[in-house]
Protein backbone atom coordinates (compact mmCIF):
# COMPACT_ATOMS: atom_id res chain seq x y z
CA UNK A 1 0.00 0.00 0.00
CA UNK A 2 1.68 3.53 -1.32
CA UNK A 3 0.96 6.26 1.68
CA UNK A 4 0.15 9.82 0.90
CA UNK A 5 3.57 10.86 1.98
CA UNK A 6 5.16 8.51 -1.10
CA UNK A 7 2.49 9.82 -3.37
CA UNK A 8 3.39 13.14 -2.62
CA UNK A 9 7.33 12.32 -3.24
CA UNK A 10 6.73 10.70 -6.17
CA UNK A 11 5.56 13.24 -8.40
CA UNK A 12 8.79 15.65 -8.57
CA UNK A 13 10.38 15.83 -11.13
CA UNK A 14 13.78 14.03 -12.08
CA UNK A 15 16.92 15.99 -11.63
CA UNK A 16 19.19 17.48 -14.22
CA UNK A 17 22.60 16.99 -14.51
CA UNK A 18 23.81 20.58 -13.31
CA UNK A 19 21.67 20.65 -10.03
CA UNK A 20 23.13 17.27 -9.57
CA UNK A 21 26.73 17.85 -10.64
CA UNK A 22 26.51 20.94 -7.86
CA UNK A 23 25.19 18.11 -5.12
CA UNK A 24 28.36 16.23 -6.02
CA UNK A 25 30.96 18.96 -5.51
CA UNK A 26 29.32 20.15 -2.34
CA UNK A 27 29.60 16.19 -1.58
CA UNK A 28 32.86 15.84 -2.68
CA UNK A 29 33.82 18.72 -0.04
CA UNK A 30 32.40 16.93 2.16
CA UNK A 31 33.90 13.37 1.36
CA UNK A 32 37.00 15.02 1.38
CA UNK A 33 36.71 15.83 4.86
CA UNK A 34 35.61 12.17 6.02
CA UNK A 35 38.60 10.88 4.14
CA UNK A 36 40.77 13.12 6.36
CA UNK A 37 39.37 12.29 9.47
CA UNK A 38 39.30 8.58 8.73
CA UNK A 39 42.92 9.03 7.78
CA UNK A 40 43.74 10.40 11.15
CA UNK A 41 42.14 7.56 13.00
CA UNK A 42 43.99 5.21 10.79
CA UNK A 43 47.28 7.15 11.68
CA UNK A 44 46.70 6.97 14.96
CA UNK A 45 46.35 3.28 15.04
CA UNK A 46 49.51 2.75 13.54
CA UNK A 47 51.11 4.96 16.33
CA UNK A 48 49.17 2.67 18.76
CA UNK A 49 50.55 -0.50 17.11
CA UNK A 50 53.72 1.28 17.02
CA UNK A 51 53.85 2.16 20.56
CA UNK A 52 53.30 -1.36 22.21
CA UNK A 53 55.65 -2.72 19.44
CA UNK A 54 52.98 -4.99 17.97
CA UNK A 55 54.88 -3.25 14.61
CA UNK A 56 58.29 -2.45 14.17
CA UNK A 57 58.81 1.03 11.79
CA UNK A 58 62.44 2.12 10.64
CA UNK A 59 63.38 5.22 9.98
CA UNK A 60 62.64 5.68 6.54
CA UNK A 61 59.20 3.56 6.92
CA UNK A 62 56.55 6.08 8.84
CA UNK A 63 53.09 4.99 9.88
CA UNK A 64 51.89 6.34 6.68
CA UNK A 65 54.04 4.16 4.65
CA UNK A 66 53.24 1.28 6.75
CA UNK A 67 49.36 2.13 6.48
CA UNK A 68 49.90 2.12 2.21
CA UNK A 69 52.06 -0.77 2.22
CA UNK A 70 49.11 -2.95 1.51
CA UNK A 71 45.42 -2.50 -0.25
CA UNK A 72 43.70 -2.20 3.14
CA UNK A 73 44.76 1.33 3.74
CA UNK A 74 42.71 1.85 0.71
CA UNK A 75 39.52 -0.98 0.81
CA UNK A 76 39.16 0.97 4.55
CA UNK A 77 39.01 4.16 3.01
CA UNK A 78 36.31 3.17 0.13
CA UNK A 79 34.58 1.15 2.86
CA UNK A 80 34.00 4.45 5.02
CA UNK A 81 32.94 6.43 1.98
CA UNK A 82 30.72 3.93 0.94
CA UNK A 83 29.32 3.81 4.75
CA UNK A 84 28.77 7.53 4.40
CA UNK A 85 26.79 7.78 1.12
CA UNK A 86 25.05 4.59 2.03
CA UNK A 87 23.76 5.45 5.06
CA UNK A 88 22.73 8.69 3.78
CA UNK A 89 20.92 7.04 1.08
CA UNK A 90 19.36 4.37 2.90
CA UNK A 91 17.83 6.35 6.19
CA UNK A 92 16.96 9.98 3.73
CA UNK A 93 17.59 9.21 0.70
CA UNK A 94 19.45 12.98 0.61
CA UNK A 95 23.49 13.49 1.32
CA UNK A 96 24.24 16.80 2.50
CA UNK A 97 24.95 18.01 -1.10
CA UNK A 98 21.61 16.89 -1.89
CA UNK A 99 19.93 18.15 0.64
CA UNK A 100 21.42 21.72 0.25
CA UNK A 101 20.24 21.54 -3.60
CA UNK A 102 16.95 20.03 -2.97
CA UNK A 103 17.43 16.64 -4.37
CA UNK A 104 16.20 13.68 -2.78
CA UNK A 105 16.64 9.68 -3.78
CA UNK A 106 14.01 7.48 -3.52
CA UNK A 107 12.22 4.27 -5.50
CA UNK A 108 10.08 5.49 -8.31
CA UNK A 109 6.90 5.30 -6.16
CA UNK A 110 8.43 8.03 -3.84
CA UNK A 111 9.38 4.79 -0.54
CA UNK A 112 12.93 4.53 0.48
CA UNK A 113 15.31 2.47 -0.72
CA UNK A 114 16.41 -0.81 0.52
CA UNK A 115 19.59 -1.96 1.46
CA UNK A 116 19.88 -4.55 -1.78
CA UNK A 117 19.07 -1.15 -4.22
CA UNK A 118 21.72 0.93 -1.76
CA UNK A 119 24.38 -1.88 -2.20
CA UNK A 120 23.75 -2.15 -6.36
CA UNK A 121 23.72 1.98 -6.27
CA UNK A 122 26.94 1.88 -4.73
CA UNK A 123 28.37 -0.43 -6.76
CA UNK A 124 27.00 1.13 -9.91
CA UNK A 125 27.66 4.81 -9.61
CA UNK A 126 31.56 4.79 -11.20
CA UNK A 127 32.33 7.45 -8.49
CA UNK A 128 29.86 9.49 -9.79
CA UNK A 129 30.59 8.67 -13.28
CA UNK A 130 27.35 7.02 -13.83
CA UNK A 131 25.96 10.09 -13.44
CA UNK A 132 27.06 11.18 -16.93
CA UNK A 133 24.49 9.31 -18.28
CA UNK A 134 21.87 11.86 -17.42
CA UNK A 135 23.18 13.91 -20.02
CA UNK A 136 22.18 11.05 -23.06
CA UNK A 137 19.06 10.02 -21.37
CA UNK A 138 16.44 13.54 -22.18
CA UNK A 139 13.77 11.86 -21.33
CA UNK A 140 13.90 9.94 -18.45
CA UNK A 141 17.33 12.04 -16.67
CA UNK A 142 18.46 8.92 -14.69
CA UNK A 143 22.35 8.27 -14.20
CA UNK A 144 23.02 4.56 -14.69
CA UNK A 145 23.13 3.66 -10.83
CA UNK A 146 19.23 5.00 -11.23
CA UNK A 147 18.40 2.12 -13.45
CA UNK A 148 20.79 -0.45 -12.26
CA UNK A 149 18.90 0.30 -8.59
CA UNK A 150 16.17 0.77 -10.00
CA UNK A 151 16.13 4.29 -8.10
CA UNK A 152 15.49 8.40 -9.17
CA UNK A 153 16.71 11.69 -7.62
CA UNK A 154 14.46 14.21 -7.63
CA UNK A 155 13.90 17.78 -7.32
CA UNK A 156 11.60 18.69 -4.60
CA UNK A 157 10.19 22.11 -4.22
CA UNK A 158 11.63 24.14 -1.24
CA UNK A 159 8.21 23.22 0.92
CA UNK A 160 8.73 19.55 0.96
CA UNK A 161 11.99 19.92 1.13
CA UNK A 162 11.68 21.70 4.35
CA UNK A 163 8.69 18.95 5.50
CA UNK A 164 10.88 16.14 4.48
CA UNK A 165 14.06 17.18 6.88
CA UNK A 166 11.78 18.07 9.90
CA UNK A 167 9.75 14.48 8.87
CA UNK A 168 12.89 13.04 9.34
CA UNK A 169 14.39 14.64 12.53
Amino acid sequence: MVSNAQKLHASFPSAGFPRRLAAWIYDLLVAVAIIMLASALALAFAGILSASGMITLTEDFDHAAWLAQGPWYSIYLVAVLALFFGYFWKTSGQTVGMRAWRLKLQNRDGSKLSVRQTLVRLLTCFAGLGTLWVLVDFKNRRALQDYAAGTELVVLSKEANQLFYWHEL
